[in-house]
């Protein structure tokens, strides 16, 4: 009895490890059908929605969130295809003759060597279409310089031209608080830049770099004046038809506080007082009568109702403010939220553009702006911002809070900006910390 028991679980072990050898014999074969599939679904897409040419936002009127699905459609097919296609070539590699025989053995097939090339055919034609710089949304760098192909041409595509890397992928920097190299850069740019001019494909490629850089900068500056016009008409719109009204509404009776804080009142009397004393100068230089104390008692208090009614429409403004500025971040939270893609654009165009000045260009924008923030002079600029912010909302300005900020925020701020160029600059260009040392001093 414990013999056939241990007979039958040996088989299970025989029957498990064989399906798992036979899996292992057919990855080759099914790395090529995954690979084979993706390109598939890719052309599917371009024949469904592009007219069977290749999914790019120049040859179709589609809306960016319609494009941005397509691209990620994309990204996942080519991603696929290329890592099956890198399965497939690894797999391989390890079949030797011993594991063809081991194959037939075990009962598993292989197609034959004319359908394995024509579907390496069909994935190749596909995905040589297709180059994806940066994994960036809505900026697919297509370089396609093989024929087109009719939709019914999958099984037997024509042949494929060398594919060459554009421009932007071999010259362009990738990350650059990132990049360190045993070399120095100005030796691999000359490298990179002869390899450019001796391409006989290079003209195609600059005009294809230059492209996709004017549609890059075209896309980042219409996201800024979003990001500037969005949340300004938010606040202009809100505190005028919504809560404009409902604060209109609420503050309507006379009963209600006229000054929000203590330096309204303050400032109200102050306003008065020099109504009372200008009532008298003038008096005395005109060489009037003397101003009974009827009249001057009347006059300040015409004067005191339109300071009252002033303050009033101040104290309202104050809290519309507070309102509509609430409206206003909401919209350019919102405009972060579904911009995701601009957001990672306009991040490579200000990188391009920061780390494109020369040396002196760096170090004179670094030293306006630190001196700007937390300089000698940076104190008097921080205290006007923060009264103003104050008198925005209708405030008190506390000059304990306004000192404490200013004692320890530019400090921070001046921290976080030695850290950077000590962390990042130093090691991307290290000739412009050099000048902006020789600058400082």
């Amino acid at each position: 009895m414990p013999t056939m028991k241990n007979s039958v679980f040996g088989d299970k072990i025989y029957s498990f490890l064989l399906g798992l050898y036979r899996w292992y014999l057919r990855t080759p074969e099914r790395s090529l059908d995954e690979a084979y599939n993706a390109a598939l679904k890719i052309k599917e897409l371009e024949d469904q929605h592009f007219n069977g040419n290749k999914i790019d936002p120049d040859l179709a009127m589609y809306s960016n969130n319609v494009m941005d699905y397509f691209e990620a459609d994309l990204r996942k097919q080519l991603k696929i295809a290329r890592m099956r296609l890198t399965e497939f070539k690894g797999s391989r590699w390890f079949l030797n003759e011993g594991n063809q025989k081991a194959a037939n053995k075990a009962g598993v097939e292989y197609p034959e060597p004319y359908v394995i090339l024509e579907k390496l055919r069909f994935i190749d034609q596909i995905i040589s279409k297709y180059t994806i710089l940066d994994e960036e949304p809505s900026s697919l760098a297509v370089v396609d310089r093989t024929p087109k192909v009719p939709t019914n041409s999958a099984i037997n595509p024509p042949p494929i031209t060398k594919q060459k890397v554009p421009i932007t992928e071999r010259s362009k920097p990738q990350g650059k608080a990132n990049t360190t190299g045993i070399l120095p850069r100005s030796i691999l740019s000359t490298i990179t830049r002869l390899q450019v001019e001796l391409d006989p494909n290079s003209e195609q490629d600059v005009v294809q770099n230059f492209r996709q850089t004017q549609k890059r900068t075209i896309i980042s500056i219409r996201f800024i004046l979003l990001l500037i016009i969005v949340p300004l008409l938010t606040h202009q719109l809100a505190k005028t038809l919504v809560v404009g009204p409902l604060i209109e509404h609420f503050r309507g009776s006379e009963a209600v506080q006229i000054f929000l804080n203590v330096e309204m009142e303050e400032e109200a009397l102050a306003t008065l007082e020099r109504f009372e004393e200008r009532l008298k100068f003038e008096n005395l230089i005109t060489k009037a009568p003397p101003i009974s104390a009827e009249e001057l008692e009347t006059h300040m208090k015409e004067k005191a109702g339109e300071i009252a009614e002033e303050f009033r429409e101040e104290s309202a403004n104050a809290i519309k403010n507070v309102f509509a500025d609430i409206f206003s971040v909401g919209a350019f939270i919102w405009l972060l939220l579904v911009s995701k893609s601009s957001i990672i654009t306009i991040k490579e165009f200000f990188d391009n553009l920061v780390y494109g000045l020369s040396d002196s260009a760096k170090a004179f924008i670094i030293i306006l702006f630190t001196d700007i923030f937390v300089g000698f002079h940076s104190p008097h600029g921080w205290e006007v911002i923060l009264e103003g912010v104050s008198r925005h909302w209708g405030l008190p300005a506390n000059r304990d809070f306004i000192f404490l900020f200013i004692a320890t925020f530019p400090v921070i701020l001046d921290t976080i900006f030695k850290y950077w160029i000590f962390r990042y600059l130093n090691r991307i260009s290290p000739s412009a910390v050099a000048t902006y040392h020789n600058m400082n001093e």
